[in-house]
């Protein structure tokens, strides 16, 4: 591991401060391992050795707050092959294995809890649903009863969570899966209490976070993640809802999904200030606040901390390398390998075959053995 000068660590400190939450233990330092899809699990959503050496090596590099992958709350909600599962106790073991793993190396754990919704693939999980009828996927629309059901299907997954160990769970609400759906007003055109107003196509999400408050621990950490572009989403509305989630208190922490952290947003009427801005600037409370995007250096991360951010959301940078967190705190002039690299480099750092490839379907991240 790379080793600086005592004088010059003090470069990275805040990254290294332990944060406080509302709710539940505190994360040890500032960074959050993003929840990245990877196909090891098994075809019935149980937990894998190879994704429980995965995230655990993550754990053991230093990642304050150890996250799993998307977990689909739902048979009928999986969109990836090998996609880890929380719709059935038959998941209970493993995840209970993962989180007593998580906690005796010293991170705070979470289960990314998700539906896929028209993304969901229809080879894995039958029919697809969605807020409202969608022609390209051909998803049909759920009725007021599926709603509510599936309401209840995150909170229940949430429970199993608790139960499982874990200290909290988020809620994806991003990247046009079913949560971003309900919320998008392209994408949700019911005429029911779930759609119309903002307010509307925001009950759902809103109703979930109001059932695992009532049926989960005082001390279950909850979070949110959104992204404020692409999939039908409206800068101005999501900011409205990060506003209001953030106003409520009723969650812990707020992940922004934001592709580049340091980028300008897509509609001209906002490009007044970087995406980041528009949320940074909203009052907090004691709700954290954090964001994902090319974090690839102890600089990126430093950056997003000045920028506003309460902790940062590492993604590429955590599968390049398993120990980023602790090479940062010792480095403050780290920087992740560039890409592309190699199956054997990737095979050190806990990414299984499967993994590998998953990552070659993104264009120049693996590069093919000599």
């Amino acid at each position: 591991m790379p080793t600086a000068p005592a004088s010059d660590q003090t470069a990275v400190a805040p990254l290294g401060e332990a944060l406080t939450l509302p709710r539940g233990p505190a994360w040890r330092n500032r960074f959050v391992l993003a929840p990245l899809t990877n196909g090891q699990s098994h075809a019935d959503g149980t937990l894998s050795d190879a994704e429980q050496r995965w995230l655990t090596m993550r754990a053991e590099g230093g990642f304050g707050l150890t996250m799993t992958c998307a977990a689909h709350v739902h048979a009928n909600g999986q969109g990836f092959a090998g996609q880890l599962a929380i719709h059935d106790d038959r998941h209970l073991p493993g995840l209970t294995r993962l989180a007593e793993a998580l906690r005796a190396r010293g991170s705070a754990s979470a289960v990314q809890l998700y539906h896929g919704g028209m993304r969901a693939d229809p080879a894995l999980c039958g029919e697809r649903v969605a807020p409202s009828d969608d022609a390209r996927t051909g998803a049909r629309a759920m009725t007021t009863a599926e709603v509510e059901a599936m309401r209840d299907a995150f909170v229940a997954a949430g429970r199993r969570a608790e139960r499982a160990g874990f200290d909290g769970v988020e809620l994806h609400g991003a990247h046009g899966y079913l949560l971003a759906q309900f919320i998008s007003p392209q994408y949700n055109r019911r005429d029911d209490a779930y759609g119309g107003t903002l307010e509307n196509r925001a009950r759902l999400l809103h109703e979930i976070i109001g059932g695992l408050r009532r049926e989960c621990g005082p001390d279950f950490q909850i979070g949110v993640r959104l992204s404020p572009e692409r999939f039908g989403m409206r800068l101005a509305e999501v900011r409205e809802l990060a506003a209001g989630l953030l106003r409520d208190a009723a969650i812990d922490y707020l992940d922004l999904s934001l592709w580049d952290v340091f980028k300008m947003p897509h509609e001209e009427a906002h490009a007044d200030r970087s995406l980041l801005a528009h949320f940074t600037d909203l009052p907090r409370g004691d709700v954290r606040l954090g964001a994902a995007g090319k974090l690839m250096s102890a600089h990126d991360a430093l950056a997003a901390l000045e920028a506003g951010c309460d902790f940062v959301v590492i993604g590429r940078a955590a599968i390049l390398r398993h120990d980023f967190a602790d090479r940062v705190l010792a480095d403050p002039a780290y920087a992740s390998p560039p890409l592309p690299v190699a199956p054997e480099t990737l095979a050190a750092e806990g990414i299984s075959p499967v993994f590998v490839d998953y990552l070659r379907t993104f264009g120049g991240f693996v590069a093919e053995s000599a």
